[in-house]
């Protein structure tokens, strides 16, 4: 039988083993704490209690996604996985020495795969003595739910592992979209200007309410500072910093003083009962204007990470549509738009931008006349 294992069962860990155990694979499951192991299929069994109250999963259904769940003591127990998964704490030194332990006692054509969404892939694989099984598998919270599933590739990582990979998490009912070991993979990197481009009009003076009233009227599911306030503003600005760092300090990954002011105000979002939005809501008079000009940045950033090569239109817009819940991506927008509607939009804004923010707008050499 095919078994999949999980190092580190917080969150997210545990939502992995929960969507591998839900399409009837064996998962074998550990932390370094000890009472992280202890309690996880207590807390797995308490986080389905409200769907079986519910009528929306059988208690029998309950108990067998629970038996294929086996807790271990850790790695050295998990000879038998064909693909292991790693979500623990982000920091590489910890995630090579955990790949290294889990090299020593898997089979020889096992999978490793880092739930990493901030960190190198082909980083990670520097001393393995098998760094073509190394590859990226990157969830989104709640795992569970979340149909998304990004594949992340590094120059070295072999065909017969993504191959595995993907059908294997195919098979626990994911959309699998490949993309290259570049900061931000395909969703982080193409949904930063969503947040960032609000952020520079709300330094020009617009307001929070309605520019995300914008956004709605636009067919968002929320608006960006809805969902900076839903995530946290203080881990937006944590993966902002991280991606702007990546990226060298480019215009295109600014990280605005108003996202510092507000973590330094301690008013995070929902998690603290005030955000940049909430509790209050959008205004209803939305300015398209302010849509338009939203879009055009996702536009031209998926056009820049497409010019690295690595990614396909396609799976960019699907990576958006899934892991945002937009309701379009970037490359549908542009054939809704036009090339010439949307390079207008950049050249105005550059043209407009202080200085120290004109290369923001540069347009990707798909756009570019």
């Amino acid at each position: 039988m095919t078994t999949i294992a999980v190092i580190g069962l917080g969150t997210m860990g545990l939502g992995i083993a929960q969507a591998y155990a839900t399409a009837g694979l064996a998962v074998l499951a550990t932390d370094a704490v000890p009472k992280a192991r202890e309690t996880a299929l207590d807390r797995l069994r308490a986080s389905l209690a409200l769907r079986v109250r519910s009528g929306k999963l059988a208690q029998a259904d309950l108990e067998t996604l629970l038996s294929r769940i086996a807790v271990v003591d850790g790695p050295e127990a998990m000879g038998r996985a064909d693909l292991a998964i790693e979500a623990v704490v982000e920091r590489i030194e910890i995630k090579r020495a955990l790949f290294a332990a889990l090299e020593a006692v898997l089979p020889p054509d096992a999978v490793l795969a880092s739930n990493t969404s901030s960190l190198s892939v082909g980083a990670m694989a520097e001393g393995l003595a098998r760094p073509e099984r190394l590859l990226g598998l990157h969830f989104f919270n709640p795992a569970p739910v979340m149909k998304l599933v990004e594949l992340v590739a590094h120059p070295g990582t072999g065909a017969a592992a993504l191959e595995r990979a993907r059908r294997l998490t195919e098979a626990a009912g994911k959309t699998v979209i490949p993309c290259p070991d570049r900061p931000g993979f395909i969703v982080n990197r193409c949904a930063r200007p969503f947040y960032g481009e609000a952020l520079a009009l709300l330094e020009e003076g617009r307001g929070a309410a309605e520019i995300d009233a914008a956004m709605l009227a636009a067919g968002y599911a929320l608006g960006p500072f809805g969902l900076i306030d839903l995530v946290g503003a203080d881990i937006n600005l944590a993966a902002t910093e991280s991606l702007a760092a990546a990226m060298q300090g480019h215009p295109r990954y600014h990280v605005f003083e108003a996202l510092r002011r507000q973590v330094a105000s301690g008013d995070l979002g929902r998690k603290t009962g005030r955000g940049f939005l909430y509790p209050e809501t959008p205004d209803p008079a939305p300015d398209d204007a302010i849509a338009l000009r939203i879009e055009a940045t996702l536009v031209n950033e998926a056009g820049w990470l497409l010019a690295e090569g690595g990614t396909m239109p396609d799976g960019i817009d699907t990576a958006l549509r899934l892991g945002l819940n937009f309701p379009r991506g970037p490359f549908q927008i542009l054939a809704a738009q036009g090339r010439e509607q949307v390079l207008d939009r950049l050249e105005r804004l550059a043209a407009q931008a202080p200085v120290h923010l004109r290369g923001r707008y540069q347009p990707a050499p798909m756009l570019a006349r």
